[in-house]
């Protein structure tokens, strides 16, 4: 069982995990022992996630989908098989919490009238200041 928050768990028949031939660091270790891991979590058919989740999980998680809505996971960052497992399975419970996120619709504001006078001020200060700069044309012509 991945536990998620207080209360929200996945069941661990939900969740499939295949051991793979990591690359990397390793010597010759890394052509004998699988330590990576491919996790996959069957999103659309899951019972343990209710619906609004389910549907944020897929639109945040795009680049971690397969074509069948099925959340693959691949964890290869350590050299033993529990590390990466733990690792696949803390990714998982990261990425169901940023999708129990609700954001805040964001409410369109306009700018204070105040904040567009003084932009204005300003740049008539600016021109003012480039226009004493300039050469005084007709006294030495």
């Amino acid at each position: 069982m991945v536990k998620v928050t207080s209360h929200l768990s996945i069941k661990e028949n939900e969740i499939e995990e295949r051991f793979i031939r990591s690359s990397g660091p390793g010597g010759q270790n890394v052509n004998k022992v699988a330590t990576a891991v491919q996790l996959r979590f069957d999103v659309k058919h899951s019972t343990s996630l209710p619906q609004p989740i389910k549907e944020r999980l897929l639109r945040h998680a795009k680049n971690h989908l397969s074509g069948e809505g099925i959340l693959i996971i691949e964890a290869r960052r350590f050299r033993t098989q529990a590390e990466n497992r733990r690792d696949a399975r803390r990714r998982l419970a990261f990425l169901i919490l940023q999708a129990m996120e609700v954001k805040k619709k964001r409410r369109p504001t306009k700018p204070k009238p105040a904040v567009n006078i003084n932009r204005l001020e300003s740049k008539r200060h600016h021109g003012q200041k480039k226009r004493l700069r300039q050469k005084i044309r007709g006294i030495d012509e």
